[in-house]
């Protein structure tokens, strides 16, 4: 069995990828390319990028702040990169969490999905483990996310409906970047979308931010989105008033 994976860093006490306090595992390696990355350190699998770690070495430190993940109600959240490059490793650590009693979760754009037998099998027995997805959607029209991401958005709905046919409950997220995820005619499609998953148990708007760019200049990468500013607060209402179907009260 797979008992290594590469890894970028780890939040001990992170309390916005899920319920309570979570200790967050934010995993190497990914496929999308999305402008507004605020982790680009992540993106590649070479062998200088992060580090090797093995189960037993998270379970160790994560016994650790157990009490405070149970006071919480909180858990362990995989994120990444793309947590799905790594699921033989996560399903052997959320084995380990289960045994513990603690709530599991991962944090993914399902950009890596496909339904090829191996990739499914490996995923299933994965979701036997996970009690919730953060589930990224960040562009319904596929023009404009093939722009923004690198990548087509045909297997990331694909994935979509596989959480729900697997009945697993799903946090749908979407970054709201001015200019490019904030257009009235594709957040109503979005919203029709979510709407049609049965597995749905909350809608977050992720206001977009710059503070990853220090990032992208020290790794001498083009941060292409200079000049976007944060939306104002009235604009992340009235989005999540499109996505939820509640009536906004400023537009």
């Amino acid at each position: 069995m797979k008992v290594q994976t590469r890894i970028h860093s780890v939040e001990s006490c992170g309390t916005v990828d899920g319920p309570g306090l979570r200790y967050v595992i934010f995993t190497q390696g990914c496929l999308l390319r999305c402008l507004y990355c605020h982790n680009p350190d992540t993106w590649a699998f070479g062998r200088g990028e992060g580090k090797e770690i093995s189960v037993a070495e998270l379970i160790k430190d994560i016994r650790s702040y157990l009490p405070f993940l149970q006071a919480s109600n909180g858990g362990v959240t995989v994120s990444g990169g793309e947590p799905l490059l790594h699921t033989e490793f996560i399903t052997e650590l959320f084995i380990e969490c289960k045994k513990l009693g603690i709530h599991t979760c991962i944090d993914s754009s399902g950009g890596c999905f496909t339904r090829k037998e191996r990739f499914l099998r490996s995923l299933d027995t994965l979701m036997e483990v996970t009690d919730l997805v953060l589930l990224d959607l960040k562009q319904i029209n596929p023009q404009t996310h093939k722009a923004l991401t690198g990548v087509s958005n045909q297997h990331i709905l694909n994935f979509a409906r596989y959480l729900e046919e697997k009945q697993k409950p799903v946090w749908i997220r979407h970054v709201l970047v001015p200019g490019w995820t904030d257009n009235e005619d594709d957040l109503q499609k979005l919203s029709s979308f979510i709407h049609s998953l049965k597995n749905v148990a909350k809608i977050e708007i992720l206001p977009y931010h710059q503070l990853g760019v220090y990032k992208y200049e020290a790794m001498g990468i083009e941060y292409k989105l200079k000049g976007i500013q944060t939306p104002s607060e009235e604009k992340v209402d009235w989005a999540y008033s499109l996505l939820t179907n509640e009536k906004a009260s400023v537009k």
